[in-house]
């Protein structure tokens, strides 16, 4: 039976890639319609059989998923862009009709989607509160941070000083144009907060792939930690976490490895020296200290942690990370 664990775990590899290739697409394709025979396509299954398989390796019907991923997307939207329609939220995120958003919305989450952009958000969590870096932007700002805008040397570009006014974090944001990036990922779904063990596993992983491909060619090489979901909105056990490095191109991936792109854009910056127990204040510094009062909004693109050099820093006490958030204007 030995003999044949091998060969077990490239088939099970070989399916995860597949469902991990169909999850990329949904996510670049949220906002219309998707068929089965689509989606089998992608994952190179029978349509046939692709739906069962789906189910048992994600978890979730292929249309439970979706749906779910567009309603938390919503319902994010409707707090972070307050002066945007729920009509047009809702046909943002793929829904027909603004009668099926309302009422797959009211089934999710108890409420209208009008009640829960009015502060119904603020009632609505897995452990009962609501402190987000996604959701947490209608607080006292001002009571927790100062916030002052500065000129670099030669006056030619501008970014944002900001300070805990308790003293735990202070960060400068810049506003930058980021550039098209391929990237090799590990994927995780599930758990993840606070598990450095974790993060430990998921990094030698990935690096142990990516060394002997001659992919780890530092500083050139961008490591990485992408997130997909609101942690405050998504149940645990469905939390996606890609462990990423930036790759040429014309890589080739095989196993549990994953490729994808980060598109171009506009993203927000927040430069961070940070122990390991910080993060979740530092996304909080990001998201309710500096965005409210930027002039910016988050837009329609993941959010990730880029991290410094090779990793090698990271079992200490201090973390070296940028906060990119993908922003356009207000």
């Amino acid at each position: 039976m030995d003999d044949l664990n091998p060969n077990r775990k490239y088939l099970i590899e070989e399916y995860r890639a597949r469902i991990n290739r169909v999850i990329d697409y949904i996510e670049h394709n949220i906002d219309r319609v998707m068929t089965l025979k689509e989606l089998a396509e992608v994952a190179t299954f029978s349509p046939y059989h692709f739906h069962r398989i789906f189910s048992a390796m994600v978890g979730e019907t292929l249309y439970g998923f979706i749906q779910r991923i567009r309603l938390e997307k919503a319902a994010v939207k409707l707090v972070q862009s307050p002066k945007q329609s729920i009509i047009e939220i809702g046909l943002e995120w793929g829904f027909t009709s603004s009668s099926a958003f309302a009422r797959a919305f009211r089934e999710k989450y108890g409420i209208t989607a009008s009640q829960w952009r009015s502060g119904g958000y603020k009632n609505y969590s897995k452990n009962g509160t609501i402190e987000s870096k996604n959701i947490q932007l209608l607080g006292n700002i001002r009571q927790d941070y100062r916030i002052s805008l500065r000129y670099n040397r030669d006056k030619t570009d501008y970014f944002w000083r900001i300070e805990m006014k308790d003293g735990l974090l202070k960060t400068d944001v810049e506003v930058k144009d980021m550039p098209e990036m391929t990237i090799a990922y590990i994927r995780h779904i599930g758990p993840y907060q606070g598990d450095s063990k974790l993060f430990g596993e998921l990094f030698n992983r990935m690096f142990n792939w990516a060394g002997p491909r001659g992919l780890l060619r530092f500083p050139e090489t961008k490591v990485m930690a992408i997130y997909y979901d609101d942690p405050d909105i998504t149940d645990d056990s469905k939390l996606r976490l890609d462990i990423c490095i930036t790759v040429p191109p014309d890589t080739k991936v095989d196993g549990e490895v994953g490729k994808s792109v980060i598109p171009a854009g506009k993203y927000a910056i927040a430069h961070f020296e940070i122990s390991p127990d910080q993060y979740g204040d530092a996304w909080n510094t990001v998201y309710s200290g500096w965005l409210p009062q930027s002039g910016y909004q988050p837009a329609d693109s993941p959010c990730y942690e880029l991290y410094s050099g090779d990793m090698a820093s990271y079992s200490g006490d201090k973390h070296s990370v940028d906060i990119c958030v993908a922003v356009k204007p207000l």
